[in-house]
């Protein structure tokens, strides 16, 4: 409790003003409720985040508690958290579903703006921006997870608010960047580079730090001492980024697998085939070995949030079904390859960076 103190004074000593959390991190609202009291409420922008839920009521019953344990009347911003697949979609837009809810505690003064935040596919994400209904948007967009652009377009389009979910772990664990990505980056530090990468493109409004002490807050803001020269600095070192990655499959692969290769539900056996590949070659071309073990080994465990399953041990007749669900890729023989070998990979057990096998 004293370092998340200490941790927030940091941040609004450094200007730092928007603080987030959620219905489901934990003891996260309950601690913030502790220190919040501390500070004058107006230096604060405050986001908490509560699930859809079938039954409207039960949304506001969480965010009711969400209140209670912040120690607050109201919050700045409250997200429908995880519009994830159609099933969430719909308990968040139907009639007297939970974006009324919310639109209702609006209305009250419990919340000043609605948001969503989300780990779906683009086109979903796309569908719910498009329904003219949010103030913002939390999204997955970094440089090594660049798919969600178009979404950021049109949310663009609409004057939304653009906030970047982890850029530091979920955009290849940078606090602990593999040697040969903190060799590519260089001279930057790998998270001052995907700091300048994000921020340069003024379609993005906030990067969540994920700090877990004060110090944490200072390569940060030595990235912002650059900004007004991003992309002078990021240009070299994307070009070299883009060739080890191209390296791996080709850049002919690279460039047409995220639209060829089928979202997962028609993949033989709802193999997250389009994602895997992603992983598999950030492992390969990158080093991102224990990024990608992690985010491997969430598939088929953690619900909607990472959707798909694992490609497994395959039997001949399995690999000839997963192949034949790839055809219209055009780049079927290749992706079951790197599945296979990603798998080999990725599959949680210790193994060696590729630079010592």
């Amino acid at each position: 409790q004293e370092n998340l103190e200490a941790t927030i004074q940091r941040s609004v000593e450094l200007g730092m003003n928007h603080i987030e959390t959620a219905r489901g991190y934990g003891s996260s609202e309950r601690q913030l409720g502790w220190v919040l009291p501390h500070f004058q409420r107006d230096q604060l922008i405050i986001q908490t985040k509560v699930a859809p839920c079938e039954k409207p009521n039960d949304f506001k019953k969480e965010f009711q508690t969400s209140l209670k344990r912040l120690q607050l009347d109201s919050v700045d911003l409250l997200s429908i958290h995880g519009i994830n697949n159609e099933e969430t979609f719909k308990w968040a837009m139907k009639k007297g579903g939970c974006l009324e809810m919310a639109r209702k505690l609006q209305k009250d003064g419990t919340c000043r703006y609605i948001g969503f935040s989300t780990h779906a596919e683009c086109d979903l994400i796309t569908k719910a921006i498009c329904t003219d209904e949010f103030d913002y948007v939390n999204l997955h967009w970094y440089y090594i997870f660049q798919w969600n652009w178009p979404a950021i377009l049109a949310a663009a389009e609409r004057d939304m608010g653009v906030f970047i979910i982890s850029p530091n772990d979920k955009g290849g664990m940078l606090y602990q960047p593999s040697e040969k990505l903190k060799q590519l980056c260089a001279p930057l530090h790998p998270m001052t580079f995907n700091d300048l990468f994000c921020l340069s493109h003024p379609q993005v409004h906030t990067l969540s730090l994920g700090a877990s002490r004060p110090t944490d807050f200072d390569i940060h803001v030595e990235a912002l001492n650059s900004l007004d020269q991003a992309r002078r600095l990021t240009d070299p070192i994307i070009k070299k980024l883009d060739e080890a990655l191209h390296g791996v499959m080709g850049e002919d692969f690279f460039q047409q697998y995220p639209t060829a290769i089928p979202s997962y539900p028609d993949v033989h056996g709802e193999i997250n085939a389009r994602d895997i590949l992603r992983l598999g070659i950030l492992a390969k071309g990158l080093d991102l070995i224990e990024y990608g073990t992690f985010r491997y080994n969430l598939l088929g465990n953690a619900g909607h949030w990472f959707a798909g399953k694992q490609v497994g041990e395959l039997s001949s007749k399995e690999s000839q079904a997963l192949l034949d669900s790839l055809q219209s890729s055009g780049l079927a023989e290749q992706a079951l390859h790197l599945l296979q070998e990603t798998h080999q990979l990725l599959k949680a057990e210790d193994r060696q960076r590729l630079s010592e096998s």
